[in-house]
């Protein structure tokens, strides 16, 4: 099991600690509900230390990156950043990630934790031109400072105009007496913010300066339990519930990252599958009768029959309302649509809705 540069400081605060994609990570503090409302409305910190980093340069790592990834990282300009996934040529997803643009010739991606062996070999495999590739994993911290309350809290630890970084934008410079930190707009949560990467030996420092600055805020540390709950009230995807090997991104409602503008692994069968349609749909629904959905549980129509799995499922606190993801055969993916949840033995009313859930 490995652990994070701050796993101590996690420990010491009484956190309840819990094996996550191979490491020892902070599921919560002082509960789920608490930590999810003062990322709503405040800020809260997550230490996110356990995704992967890989830095990718030279005058060929543009083509390489727009080989193995759905999205078209030709449109990147310096400082942007951009959601993307590996397809895994078979019709499958091989993670999700994203690509930041650091400079010419030089990009940073950013792996789950679950995949950062599978993806370095996936990548690594379609790297026939000698592109440099670095894995930065196990040396770079990532926190993910969020909320509506984060840019007024951290103004004071750097020079950079915060309120000035759009989302997917990024900004390299001084933060928390640290010369050189990535400042980016980005964050699984839907509610703003930012995520700080930085080197391990700098993290201490990051992490005590950042409760200093935030302590008239509000700010509290958060852990993965609220992470999912914030990221499922916004239908953001997880990988290994909502998208695998076995789901393609035309599935998954993520025909927005697959640009057809390029040639990349599984252009041609995504192509096809666009054209002729697929047959089930990652969707979102809200129970009606009473009943919290989990991850597998079947989907059934109004005659019992199985028409999907639930992918992700939760009691949403700011919703307050019980929510889920699930794939269902496209017959029964409009928005309104009567479908059931089999909970313990029984078939509990449900409706499909739009996502997101959580609207600002």
């Amino acid at each position: 099991m490995k652990n994070t540069a701050l796993t101590h400081v996690h420990e010491a605060l009484g956190a309840k600690m819990v094996p996550f994609a191979g490491f020892n990570m902070p599921v919560q503090y002082e509960g789920v509900t608490i930590e999810h409302e003062t990322v709503r409305n405040a800020v809260g910190v997550f230490d996110v230390s356990h995704m992967g980093e890989f830095l990718l340069s030279g005058p060929d790592a543009l083509d390489l990156i727009q080989r193995v990834t759905s999205n078209d990282a030709a449109t990147l300009t310096t400082g942007r950043a951009q959601y993307s996934c590996l397809p895994n040529g078979k019709g499958g997803i091989v993670d999700d990630l994203i690509v930041y643009k650091i400079k010419e010739e030089e990009y940073l991606l950013v792996v789950n934790a679950s995949n950062i062996e599978k993806d370095w070999n996936w990548i690594s495999s379609h790297n026939t031109k000698n592109v440099s590739m670095r894995n930065l994993s196990d040396d770079y911290s990532l926190l993910a400072i969020q909320g509506p309350k984060a840019v007024e809290a951290m103004q004071s630890l750097t020079s950079i105009d915060l309120s000035a970084i759009k989302y997917y934008h990024f900004e390299i410079g001084p933060f928390a007496g640290i010369d050189y930190v990535i400042i980016s707009a980005t964050g699984y949560t839907g509610s703003g913010g930012f995520e700080i990467y930085c080197k391990n030996s700098e993290v201490q420092q990051v992490w005590d300066k950042v409760f200093e600055a935030g302590a008239s805020f509000g700010i509290k540390p958060i852990g993965l339990a609220a992470r999912d709950t914030l990221r499922l009230e916004m239908g953001f995807c997880l990988y290994g519930n909502d998208i695998d090997d076995t789901t393609s991104p035309l599935e998954a409602g993520l025909g927005w990252i697959t640009k057809f503008t390029k040639d990349f692994v599984d252009a041609e069968f995504l192509k096809a599958q666009k054209e002729s349609g697929v047959f089930r749909k990652l969707i979102g629904f809200e129970m009606i009768d009473r009943g919290i959905p989990r991850h597998d549980y079947r989907v059934l129509d109004a005659d019992g029959n199985e028409i999907g799995k639930v992918t992700s499922g939760t009691q949403g606190p700011s919703v307050k309302k019980a929510i889920g993801m699930a794939y269902v055969k496209t017959a029964f993916a409009a928005p309104d649509t009567e479908i059931f949840i089999e909970i313990r033995d029984k078939g509990v009313k449900a409706q499909v809705v739009k996502i997101p859930f959580y609207q600002k």
